[in-house]
């Protein structure tokens, strides 16, 4: 299928956030992807925020300013509405980058079999825009998400959040989990549907950033990390997960970086990682197996 007849839905939840909506907005507008449906769910702000809205709401699938039931609630809201194959939602202060549908409408065009894809490059921009920081976090697996390594919570062994807004996966995934984020979960809601995910499908890495995080000290996720991280080990377990706890993350953090991987991986040490790679001279992307942080040796070509 030609990457253009993807449809891609992404929703933007908003409460208060006139300083930067426009920016999400225009990350997601000026990519100019003919078939894009997007929504933009406001909690009823009073800040100027909906007078932002008025001025691209020719270009949008669907917008609202009303109270609502919280963040998750909203995003099921918007979602609700759409109908794209691929899926993803930006919050209204966080913005995505110029090349980000054309990457994820080529993935998932040229690999029927990934079912979600996520940035391998955290990117994160400060209160003006301006990028200020990117980690190269290539590790995605299914066995390693279970014992806590995306989980970074004190004393445990872990590789970093999977990052909400470089994120996309497909309707047909999405409906086999319940078409729906747990509401009952106030802050952690995106680490539940990852656990979802992952029980039907394995995560693939994109070896280029898809969007950034804005770091303005007023989110959620800063002034109540604690509470996020409870929510988050809390939804771990429920879906039969358990971190490694202090003897296994020492374990995991120094024995194996003088351990053959084969050895760690037979082990349950290592779990080896999926990964798109653009790396061709014709710049076709190919999926890509291995264990190296680094990614120089790569292992065997999947599927």
């Amino acid at each position: 299928m030609p990457e253009s007849d993807l449809k891609i839905s992404i929703v933007t939840p908003s409460l208060e956030q006139s300083k930067f909506l426009e920016h999400t907005i225009k990350s997601v507008l000026s990519q100019n992807y003919q078939n894009l449906e997007y929504v933009i769910q406001d909690g009823g702000s009073a800040d100027g925020s909906v007078e932002i809205i008025q001025r691209y709401a020719d270009r949008l699938t669907h917008w609202e300013s009303k109270p609502d039931a919280g963040q998750y609630a909203a995003i099921n809201e918007g979602f609700a509405r759409t109908t794209g194959e691929i899926m993803g939602w930006l919050g209204s202060d966080d913005m995505y980058l110029p090349w980000t549908f054309a990457v994820v409408a080529e993935i998932f065009s040229t690999f029927p079999e990934v079912d979600w894809i996520t940035s391998a490059y955290h990117m994160f921009y400060d209160k003006k825009g301006r990028v200020i920081d990117c980690f190269f976090r290539p590790k995605n697996n299914r066995d390693a998400f279970f014992k806590g390594e995306n989980l970074p919570t004190t004393g445990w062994y872990a590789t970093g959040f999977i990052q909400q807004e470089s994120t996309f996966w497909r309707r047909s995934l999405w409906d086999k989990v319940g078409g729906q984020i747990d509401t009952s979960c106030k802050l952690a809601g995106d680490f539940d549907l990852w656990a979802r995910f992952y029980k039907e499908s394995g995560l693939v890495g994109v070896f280029t950033p898809l969007a950034g995080f804005r770091r303005h000290g007023d989110q959620k996720s800063t002034l109540f990390r604690d509470q996020y991280l409870r929510e988050a080990e809390e939804s771990l377990r429920r879906h039969g997960g358990r971190p490694r706890g202090p003897v296994g993350s020492y374990v995991r953090s120094n024995i194996v970086r003088f351990m053959p991987k084969v050895l760690c991986s037979s082990l349950g040490l290592m779990e080896p990682y999926t990964c798109c790679v653009n790396k061709t001279r014709s710049g076709e992307w190919t999926l890509v197996s291995g264990y190296d942080p680094d990614f120089r040796a790569v292992g065997r070509k999947l599927f």
